[in-house]
């Protein structure tokens, strides 16, 4: 099941989550089974999450219209036939800047299903393509 995670939404309305200012990254998950109720990158650990890759910053981030996207990504993964799903989170504090800890790192969407999903990356890079139209990255509203 892909979708928001609740404590997103209320990051949006309270100001702790900003997608065009904060550092906004993906990362290759395995084991996990979505819970909308997971606030940080640890709950998602917590809950079974193996991250086996994440990707650098997401570069050229617009928000238009409701709308979140950025530029395609990759992410260097390391062997693993198991079903990967994609976690995009805040890594940043909300003013941008250096990663925070896990336990501080907001989890805004989980992905596993769709075209080219689950991924199976064995060694190497994973190249990430975002939608080109609407939802794109994520639509809010």
């Amino acid at each position: 099941m892909s979708g928001y995670f609740t404590p997103f939404t209320e990051g949006i309305l309270d100001g702790s989550i900003d997608l065009d200012t904060a550092t906004v990254k993906v990362a290759l998950v395995r084991g996990y089974t979505f819970s909308g109720a997971h606030k940080f990158v640890s709950d998602v650990t917590g809950a079974g999450g193996t991250i086996n890759g994440t990707s650098a910053a997401l570069s050229s981030k617009t928000v238009s219209g409701g709308v979140f996207d950025a530029d395609d990504t990759t992410i260097s993964a390391t062997a693993s036939g198991s079903n990967h799903g994609l976690l995009l989170f805040q890594a940043s504090a909300v003013t941008g800047g250096a990663d925070v800890a896990a336990g501080s790192q907001r989890v805004i969407a989980w992905y596993d299903t769709g075209t080219g999903l689950p991924i199976q990356p064995g060694t190497g890079t994973v190249t990430i393509t975002w939608p080109a139209s609407n939802p794109k990255i994520l639509k809010v509203g």
